[in-house]
């Protein structure tokens, strides 16, 4: 967009922060060769569109914002003379894409000084050779630096999750392939028992009724309730006395089964009821064979799912198959975070889940949220850990204003006043050599800040540290209407 051209004074560029040290010869040429715009409120130019021109705020108001996804979310705004944006990157030539990384408008009118990318560039090479290559040099060099350090962070990340995924895994894993290998005995040992009470002299009726009693048995596992320890061991001592009292040999190991599955004596009276004393024993001992297997199908059914939730946590962490950006519940980012760190937490650390469900879907990068929240419990889980007591760390979310609030809690020894100036900075940290990178928080704030127009702060005393993570609140509606131009 053209504005409305107007005179350009050497004595005003001078003035400018930006020029004042340029010579009378310079600040001609400045004028020779750029111009001078007035631009009604609006657009300026937009972002992605090829960067042709450098501004410099002359008089007046500007507003920076870049594109997130489906919203313009608001970088900067000011009236002071001389900020500037644009193509203020060109002198870099064909290395980096010229394109402009933002979007500007105006919210008055405001005159802008307006030099072509191409002449910038000549200028800067021309004026301050030196200075450009130590620009380009601190460009790149910290480009390149910005990337490696996060591929090593998420790199240490990604490490310290696979290790605790993995543990979790193993466990009902394992759990599901040693219930496999028993329920393969007690399958065997139930054709076995079939095989013998075939060759009984069982009338039909009693046949019949003890595959009624079996469906009904394996009804009753599939609804056991869970029994306190003492009701357990009451229920245990009775079974027991009435194996006993029938003449089944070793009650004392059936019992127990028999308990955990849900039965009483009242269900082994019926069974008595529907046999006679001499295959008394065969049939229970079938039964028992029949409560075994349902037990062992329960256990791999709970094992198999456990695997199948943490694939699904460990999928809903990595985003790996989601757009970058989207409109996102926070509750499930971070219920996925926390399954997947568990390991890490441990025994010692309770977790408190202190949600506000009502609270709408946010427009976010969740994989990059879900570092933030990794790192975020890590600090806490590490603080905690280093004390002889146990910890609590509560997870809190709440509305803050027009903002959505997380906040990570714990009962630490809470964060030194000498180092709290320092806890944001690149490569600052208080674990010990080998365990902690010093990016963590750098990273989570330039996520929350730079990403996502957000705040992240903390609070901490003895015993209550507190960090808190506000993002903006917005409709879940993904395509809202635009602010107009």
């Amino acid at each position: 967009m053209n504005g409305r051209p107007m005179p350009c004074s050497q004595e005003e560029l001078g003035s400018l922060f930006l020029f004042e040290k340029l010579a009378p010869d310079q600040l001609a040429r400045l004028c020779r060769e750029g111009r001078v715009e007035e631009f009604a409120p609006g657009p300026v130019y937009e972002e992605g569109d090829p960067a042709t021109c450098f501004y410099v705020l002359l008089e007046g108001t500007l507003v920076l914002s870049r594109r997130i996804g489906d919203y313009d979310v608001e970088t900067n705004r000011s009236s002071s003379r001389g900020v500037y944006a644009g193509a203020f990157q060109s002198y870099l030539g064909d290395r980096l894409r010229q394109v402009y990384n933002s979007s500007l408008r105006v919210l008055e009118p405001t005159r802008f000084f307006v030099l072509p990318a191409e002449t910038f560039a000549t200028i800067m090479r021309e004026w301050f050779p030196m200075a450009v290559h130590l620009l380009e040099g601190l460009f790149f060099g910290v480009k390149s630096a910005q990337e490696a350090v996060g591929q090593r962070e998420r790199l240490l990340a990604l490490g310290s999750l696979s290790a605790g995924l993995t543990h979790e895994l193993n466990n009902p894993a394992a759990a599901a392939v040693r219930a496999t290998s028993a329920l393969r005995e007690r399958v065997a040992g139930m054709r076995h028992k079939l095989g013998i009470i075939a060759a009984s002299p069982y009338r039909r009726d009693t046949l019949e009724a003890l595959v009624d009693l079996q469906e009904r048995t394996a009804e009753r596992v599939a609804k056991a309730a869970d029994l306190s320890p003492l009701e357990a061991a009451d229920r245990e001592d009775a079974l027991s006395d009435w194996l006993d009292d029938h003449g089944i040999g070793d009650g004392w190991q059936l019992a127990p089964t028999f308990v955990q599955a849900g039965l009483d004596t009242d269900w082994l009276d019926r069974v008595a009821a529907a046999v006679d004393d001499e295959t008394l024993e065969g049939a229970v001992r079938w039964l028992n064979y029949t409560v075994e297997t349902e037990l062992l199908m329960n256990e791999i059914e709970e094992s198999t799912t456990r695997v199948s939730v943490l694939v699904t946590a460990a999928k809903q962490y990595s985003q790996l198959d989601r757009a970058p950006y989207q409109v996102t519940d926070i509750h499930e980012l971070l219920d996925s975070t926390l399954l997947m760190v568990s390991a890490k937490i441990g025994p010692r650390i309770t977790v408190v889940k202190d949600y506000d469900r009502s609270l709408p879907k946010i427009p976010a990068y969740p994989s990059e949220l879900n570092q933030v929240w990794t790192n975020l419990i890590d600090n806490a889980v590490s603080a905690m850990n280093g004390t002889d007591t146990d910890g609590t760390l509560t997870v809190r979310t709440a509305r803050d204003g027009d903002r959505l609030l997380v906040e990570f809690r714990d009962t630490g020894p809470g964060v030194p006043t000498e180092i709290r100036d320092r806890i944001f900075d690149p490569f600052f940290t208080t674990k010990p050599v080998g365990e902690g990178t010093g990016l963590g928080l750098d990273i989570s704030w330039r996520i929350i800040a730079n990403k996502h127009n957000g705040d992240l702060r903390f609070d901490s005393v003895p015993g209550d540290t507190r960090f808190q993570v506000r993002l903006p609140l917005a409709s879940a509606d993904p395509h809202p209407p635009q602010e107009p131009s």
